[in-house]
């Protein structure tokens, strides 16, 4: 009880979005390696478009309590209800890129609303 009390608001958050990965049988993000097909859940931090080659790229960094990884989907601007804070599930090949793990246009199944 004392810990909880006195940990931070993102240590909180962090332990429980780690506890939804396990409960939803997916691979922690830190524990992904380069070329490996995984399956991810976690909380979208931030939602950016950030063109590629001159191809637009909407970028999200999903965090799933243990590490954070980029999701990219190629030639898209906005997809509705990809949104910082909207939590999802997504899986794909990881690859790094500059030293980060991105997954890049996953297959991917936004979490309901009323779960958050």
């Amino acid at each position: 009880m004392f810990d909880r009390l006195s940990s931070s608001r993102e240590d909180l958050e962090s332990e429980e979005l780690r506890e939804d990965t396990e409960t939803a049988g997916c691979t922690r993000i830190d524990d992904c390696r380069d070329r490996q097909i995984v399956t991810v859940t976690g909380t979208l931090r931030t939602v950016t478009l950030r063109p590629r080659a001159g191809v637009p790229a909407l970028e999200a960094e999903l965090f799933d309590g243990s590490a954070a990884l980029d999701v990219v989907w190629l030639g898209r601007r906005s997809i509705v209800g990809i949104e910082p804070g909207r939590k999802l599930i997504a899986s794909g090949r990881i690859s790094m890129s500059r030293g980060r793990r991105v997954l890049f246009n996953p297959k991917y199944e936004l979490r309901p609303l009323g779960r958050e």
